[in-house]
């Protein structure tokens, strides 16, 4: 079992504080965290800072963190881009990145990234294997639907050979099929429930037994349960906008939040990405402390 914590993001214009961010990494890795993860929201109300530059800021605090974003929604990107960006923090972290990937689904902002939000997975798809041969051939020719390239090289290649570990994420289970098929590893989203990520996580293994698999939880810990779940609810509603989604997370007592994080390890995650939505420091060394070494 591995363990990764989101890293901070929400920073309104001018609030962002280099030294606790810092500070925050730093203590991420000192007290055994396998990576820290970021999510990607290009346009929405949101104050987020975008995924790679906070990946890349996090890697550079760090020695040993790995860095990852839990999705990149790829039909948001030219994927030649989004290649060299990920290939080169890969070189300038030695190796330390993961990256998570997404088709996305309908929205009324894909006008701004070139395209009217058709043939989303085709885009997924075709861009993906663009990653792949920028990331590992020589040379790509590829006479696409979307993107055309002719005998382009690409250097340097990433550091992690053939590449960085790709995870899809998806709840179709045409998309868990395509991940197993595509992909390096299946990350559950956070906003997907437990009982619903086991399902996922049946049909992934069904097509391969061995595929990993990972999760993302929101989390919230207080000796106050009350007090932790209505954290969540405030903080849940301030990442998606509604309420209602409380039973996606996991929120309450240490052993509330024991026995929650024991659920989604029993479901099958061999990675969980803890997500708080307050007191990030506060909550994370309470995740070390009292969470973790309770679940086998």
């Amino acid at each position: 079992m591995r363990y990764a914590i989101a890293l901070p993001q929400f920073s309104a214009d001018g609030e962002f504080d280099p030294a606790a961010f810092r500070a925050y990494v730093q203590r991420a890795e000192a007290l055994g965290f396998d990576g820290g993860w970021t999510q990607e929201q290009v346009l929405g109300k949101s104050p987020i800072l975008g995924a790679i530059e906070t990946m890349t800021y996090a890697a550079a605090c760090t020695e040993r963190l790995r860095v990852g974003c839990s999705v990149f929604v790829t039909p948001q990107h030219n994927p030649v881009e989004l290649a060299k960006s990920l290939a080169t923090l890969d070189q300038l972290s030695r190796g330390r990145v993961d990256a998570g990937i997404g088709v996305g689904g309908p929205r009324p902002y894909h006008p701004a990234f070139g395209h009217q939000g058709d043939a989303l997975v085709a885009r997924f798809t075709e861009g993906l294997a663009i990653m792949r041969s920028l990331w590992t051939e020589p040379e790509t020719t590829i006479d696409g639907r979307f993107w055309q390239l002719s005998g382009s090289p690409m250097e340097p290649k990433p550091f992690q050979k053939p590449g960085p570990p790709v995870w899809i994420g998806g709840s179709h289970p045409n998309a868990l099929k395509r991940a197993v098929r595509l992909g390096d590893g299946f990350f559950g989203a956070g906003s997907t429930t437990t009982a619903r990520f086991a399902e996922q996580v049946r049909v992934v293994h069904a097509e391969r037994a061995d595929f990993p698999i990972a999760k993302r939880i929101y989390i919230a810990v207080d000796d106050d349960g009350d007090r932790a779940r209505k954290q969540m609810s405030d903080g849940l509603e301030m990442i998606y906008g509604s309420r209602g989604l409380e039973p996606v997370a996991v929120a309450g007592t240490p052993a509330e939040c024991v026995r929650g994080v024991r659920e989604v390890a029993d479901a099958g995650a061999e990675l969980i990405l803890f997500t708080t939505v307050a007191d990030q420091a506060e909550q994370m060394e309470r995740l070390a402390a009292e969470i973790i070494p309770q679940v086998p």
